[in-house]
């Protein structure tokens, strides 16, 4: 099962395999968002089964989920309905007997700063430097994640707070587990961290700004982005949205602005990044003098030593 998101206004496709007999008022034109890539067989869209395009209601919080060859819209008010009609299930193993197993109390270190400030670098570093103290953590790199659990997701303002907030959840379950969990991730806008940050106790979310100034982190450009940014030739929207339409009318020049491949800016260049307000730790650049990674995470390890977080 496949899931696209519906942009308002919306609609969604099917084969021939509903039933003819539908119908449901289409009350305006829209298109399905869906992530790529994606086999078009999913969709029902190969040229040997005589697929069609037929309407059904959408609102504005649809999702469309895909079965074979079936699209089905699921209101946002069941949705809710459906989030309703669960139950928590307490386990008689909690977090604080994992911390005395762990010897260590869980925690979301969250790195933040632009792309090339050594967000990564220094989690490695912490992460190594821990791992020699004999503390359990875990890296939650923003590149990594996008390979898998967020690789649905585009660089659009509303699927980067989506890929934060899937981000927050994941690192929330490994503070819970007792593990010190390390988010290394650009996270351009404070509303999103401070998002994370509630979603844990008072005092779980450390935040880490890598101070270094644009011009230094174009200096590095260790993926060579900035240069590729700074040539027009790269947006943040590395990911690409395939646009289905149905033909109600409209001119084709207005279908053709619907089906538009919408990018945003690159972080730092024509995309702004937030810096933050209430972190816990900074790590800026110091003139010529450079904090070397191991330094730096020393730095944080003497914070969580000071916090109590590397003892039960």
């Amino acid at each position: 099962m496949a899931a696209g998101k519906v942009v308002w206004p919306a609609i969604s496709c099917s084969s021939s395999g509903l039933d003819s007999g539908l119908s449901v008022p289409l009350p305006k034109a829209g298109f399905v968002k869906l992530p790529l890539p994606a086999p078009l067989t999913s969709l029902g869209l190969s040229s040997g089964n005589n697929a069609r395009l037929s309407s059904v209601q959408a609102t504005e919080e649809s999702t469309v989920v895909i079965t074979d060859d079936r699209v089905a819209v699921i209101s946002g008010e069941n949705l809710r309905q459906m989030a309703t009609n669960i139950v928590w299930h307490k386990s008689s193993v909690g977090k604080l007997h994992r911390q005395e197993l762990l010897q260590q109390k869980g925690c979301v270190i969250g790195v933040t700063g632009l792309s090339g400030s050594g967000k990564s670098t220094l989690a490695c570093a912490l992460c190594q430097a821990l791992y020699s103290r004999e503390k359990l953590t875990y890296i939650l790199d923003g590149d990594n994640v996008r390979h898998g659990l967020n690789r649905d997701l585009t660089f659009k303002a509303e699927d980067r707070a989506e890929n934060i907030r899937r981000i927050g959840e994941v690192a929330k379950l490994f503070a819970n587990a007792g593990i010190i969990c390390i988010a290394s991730v650009i996270s351009p806008y404070r509303k999103d961290r401070d998002a994370c940050r509630a979603l844990l106790p008072e005092g779980d979310f450390i935040e880490v700004f890598m101070d270094v100034p644009l011009h230094i982190c174009e200096a590095r450009d260790p993926k060579g982005l900035y240069k590729l940014a700074r040539a027009g030739k790269i947006k943040d929207g590395h990911s690409l949205e395939f646009c289905i339409y149905m033909k109600v009318g409209i001119s084709s020049q207005f279908r053709s602005s619907l089906c538009n491949i919408f990018f945003v800016g690159f972080t730092g260049v024509d995309d702004p990044y937030e810096p933050p307000l209430n972190f816990e730790i900074v790590l800026p650049e110091k003139g010529n003098n450079i904090a070397s990674p191991y330094e730096m995470a020393e730095t944080v390890i003497s914070y969580l030593e000071e916090k109590g977080y590397l003892r039960a």
